[in-house]
């Protein structure tokens, strides 16, 4: 296999010490950031029950948000990811978090880990992002006994619009986050391809993010999305999506 282009942007954005400061802010700020904060990890922790006590790996930690939750719900955390920068923040806010996670600088591409060391992995906000995914999403699967829960934003979504527009600008020279979406029957495949079945699905918001992260009232989210939901959008158009897989029997 190829390595991945090390100027991929994914690479190169995350690089910056100045945006791993601001990323957890830029992200998980404000009710719609909090919102999206603890729904994920609330759906995660369900996705991984039991968790005290397993050992998780978590892959592109970023600046270390679902590490830190599961380390404080009593899980062994390692987390990795291939931004130093990034993962200076996420050390700092461990420790600030008082608690234990083991943090290391390496790539999704090829994880340093032994076939089955980890209970379970979890990988969010990654494989929209980076070079290989299929090559990525078949490290979680080999490094996990048991479970893998990563997300993506959904071809059938209004994530569609904004990965068209960023994938054209990137392809004119500029600087930005030129994410995939992806099927839900790509990922069932990729899965197969690696022993796994999917066992467990949750579907965020049906309006885009940004909305209502511009409309700023967490309440007025519920509201609509719960309306949405009512009438039968989510489950065709909710995104971002957070899968649970499982290793199929031998």
């Amino acid at each position: 296999m190829s390595e991945p282009p090390p100027d991929h942007y994914s690479y190169a954005v995350y690089a910056d010490p100045a945006m791993a400061e601001r990323f957890h802010g830029m992200r998980f700020s404000g009710p719609i950031g909090r919102l999206l904060a603890e729904t994920q990890e609330r759906v995660i922790a369900d996705f991984l029950s039991p968790v005290l006590g397993r050992s998780i790996l978590d892959v592109g930690t970023g600046t270390g948000r679902a590490a830190i939750a599961l380390a404080q719900r009593g899980a062994v955390v390692t987390a990795i990811d291939a931004s130093a920068e990034m993962l200076a923040v996420a050390r700092r806010r461990a420790e600030e978090a008082h608690v234990a996670v083991t943090f290391a600088r390496e790539d999704a591409h090829r994880l340093p880990f032994d076939d089955g060391s980890f209970d379970a992995v979890v990988c969010l906000r990654v494989l929209m992002h980076t070079p290989d995914w299929k090559r990525s999403l078949s490290e979680l699967c080999r490094v996990s006994r048991g479970r893998v829960v990563f997300d993506y934003p959904a071809l059938c979504s209004a994530a569609l619009v904004q990965s068209l527009a960023r994938r054209l600008a990137y392809a004119a020279g500029a600087r930005v986050e030129a994410y995939r979406v992806f099927t839900d029957a790509s990922v069932r495949s990729a899965l197969a391809a690696n022993g796994f079945r999917l066992a467990g699905q949750h579907r965020q918001f049906v309006l885009p993010i940004a909305l209502h992260k511009r409309l700023n009232s967490e309440g007025m989210t519920r509201r609509i999305e719960r309306a949405l939901t009512q009438a039968g959008l989510n489950a065709l158009l909710g995104s971002p999506v957070t899968v649970a897989a499982e290793r199929c029997a031998s």
